[in-house]
């Protein structure tokens, strides 16, 4: 596996190695040991999978309690990632990380705790799987406006057409009234 550096450096890109031939192909997805040298020490509690449609947005979620590290990935489709850092102690305070990842390109995303996470369908569905460092505590969610202008996220909107998104999402707070950690 090949860990890439992002402009934030706790959020990083893991690119598997993909073995393939006309039958198939191969790929280690995940190791305790790689992960933690270059990662951090982890524990997984809980592993997720979604389906989403083309044009549906999620996030951009955090929890206050039950932080959640996440490791993600895209299983079918393809969708456009992106990690916020809310850490007050962080040089990269504020700033966020946007990758594709995609069933083709088989890369994964580290999202720490500490930060809120989204992402944006491009393709005409979606699979989504992630292993969390804790468990998802809905009474603890906040949810950021996915256009909120203090971040000016650069999402991908394909042919410039809103997103579609939850009645929670949709409700979203600013980026400035938001916990921050």
């Amino acid at each position: 596996m090949k860990f890439i550096e992002t402009s934030i450096p706790d959020v990083k890109i893991i690119e598997p190695k993909v073995f393939g031939d006309e039958r198939g192909f191969f790929m280690e997805t995940f190791r305790t040991s790689l992960f933690n040298e270059h990662c951090g020490k982890t524990e997984f509690v809980q592993e997720n999978h979604s389906k989403s449609s083309h044009g549906i947005l999620r996030g951009l979620h955090f929890q206050t309690e039950n932080t959640q590290g996440k490791l993600v990935r895209v299983t079918k489709g393809e969708v456009f990632d992106v990690a916020v850092d809310l850490r007050t102690s962080s040089e990269t305070f504020g700033q966020w990380v946007g990758v594709l990842l995609s069933a083709e390109n088989k890369r994964q995303l580290w999202v720490p705790e500490g930060f809120a996470h989204g992402f944006y369908v491009t393709s005409e569905e979606a699979e989504f799987v992630y292993k969390c460092t804790d468990i998802y505590n809905p009474n603890t969610e906040v949810s950021i406006k996915w256009d909120d202008s203090t971040l000016n996220i650069d999402w991908p909107l394909v042919e410039g057409k809103l997103p579609n998104l939850s009645a929670k999402d949709e409700a979203g707070m600013s980026y400035l009234d938001a916990p921050k950690f």
